[in-house]
């Protein structure tokens, strides 16, 4: 195993969580990216390029890109911000930030959502949901137009994030097939390189669903169109997992149909999910006690849950998790884990704490504490 590196994404900039090749030892550097936002931070374990997504309202949408492992960055600016705004009509508050008229190819877009480097491309999902890709390392954006001119896109409802493209599912082996989770339109799938999306949200076992009575719950046939999280299971040919607003879902055909995997958990809500890296049937998640009851661990008792059977049976991993008075969220993007042996697991908190499990999330450390806000966690291993 190489050196590992853990990306946090937060709401006041990029951070690298340095561990080496013995997951210890850890060490925080940053914060990066000009203090900007942050919702997603991935690299790439060949070039070691980092990439870091994100902006809102004031700085408008970019991607940051470090080449260096994260000693010095470049913005490539997608959109303008009211920051752009003021500083356009004001020399002074232009000399004061040291702004300069950088241009900006998009309109309409406040922010960077997800990030995703695959087949020698760079994907970025954006709020409002569209699909840009990069040719270049990063340096440029195109869109996708198929996705943007989807014939369901007039019926796309935004959650509370807003309409935001949160999770990019490349399929390693085939650069033309691709799975999207988008809140709260569901998810959507190629297999011709995002020239057409097929709209994929059917429920497989409809009967089972019976007792979901919840707005953003299963109707109609479909399940829940807010999907929170989405990950792809390697060696086990089209397996998805995600987690919805209202449960966990399994789809054994690449999303055309959706079982519901839920029984045995604490809550049907929460935001993240994470698959081992070999075993297609070893799955993480982190349940909350509900969207309207605050959104913190049951009974304010902190538990990853792992099922090592494909969600047919759940088992809760507590051992180095606080278990009194933890009112922690762990949001969509923030798990992630390594490809060791035996395969690590990391999260990170909206109070600003980052854990990991080197034991497959049977236990737990606290790495990082002290963080703003934790919006995205993921792994570089080099």
């Amino acid at each position: 195993m190489g050196e590992v590196t853990v990306l946090v994404g937060t709401t006041k900039g990029a951070f690298l969580i340095e561990g080496g090749a013995a997951r210890s030892g850890w060490r925080v550097r940053g914060p990066f990216c000009g203090g900007w936002p942050i919702n997603h931070v991935v690299g790439d374990p060949e070039s070691g390029v980092i990439w870091a997504g994100g902006g809102g309202d004031w700085f408008g949408a970019g991607v940051w890109r470090s080449a260096d492992g994260g000693e010095s960055w470049e913005l490539v600016k997608l959109s303008r911000g009211e920051m752009d705004e003021w500083a356009s009509n004001d020399p002074g508050f232009a000399e004061m930030i040291g702004w300069t008229d950088t241009p900006a190819p998009f309109e309409g877009m406040s922010q960077v959502w997800s990030l995703r480097a695959a087949h020698g491309r760079v994907y970025a999902g954006t709020k409002p949901a569209r699909l840009l890709v990069s040719a270049d390392g990063g340096e440029s954006f195109d869109e996708v137009g198929g996705l943007t001119e989807h014939p369901s896109r007039e019926s796309w409802n935004p959650g509370g994030a807003g309409l935001v493209l949160h999770t990019i599912v490349p399929d390693p082996e085939d650069a033309q097939r691709m799975w999207l989770g988008i809140s709260a339109a569901g998810v959507f799938a190629t297999e011709d390189g995002g020239k057409t999306w097929e709209r994929r949200n059917r429920l497989g076992n409809e009967g089972a669903c019976a007792d979901h009575h919840h707005p953003a719950g299963p109707s109609d046939g479909e399940v829940g169109h807010c999907v929170h999280n989405m990950v792809r299971a390697e060696g086990a040919g089209d397996l998805l997992y995600q987690q919805n607003h209202h449960g966990v879902w399994r789809s054994v055909d690449g999303g055309r149909s959706w079982d519901d995997i839920s029984a045995g958990l604490p809550s049907t809500f929460g935001f993240p999910i994470h698959v081992h890296p070999r075993d297609p049937n070893v799955v993480w998640t982190l349940p909350l006690n509900g969207d309207m009851e605050g959104r913190y661990p049951p009974d304010a008792k902190a538990a990853v849950w792992k099922s090592a059977d494909g969600g047919e049976s759940w088992q809760d991993k507590r051992a180095g998790l606080p278990q009194e008075a933890c009112f922690f969220t762990v949001l969509r993007q923030a798990m992630a884990g390594d490809r060791a042996e035996p395969a690590g697991v990391y999260f990170g908190t909206n109070s600003g704490s980052v854990f990991a499990s080197v034991d497959e999330g049977e236990t737990w450390d606290e790495i990082a504490r002290h963080l703003p806000t934790v919006l995205s966690v993921e792994v570089l291993e080099r």
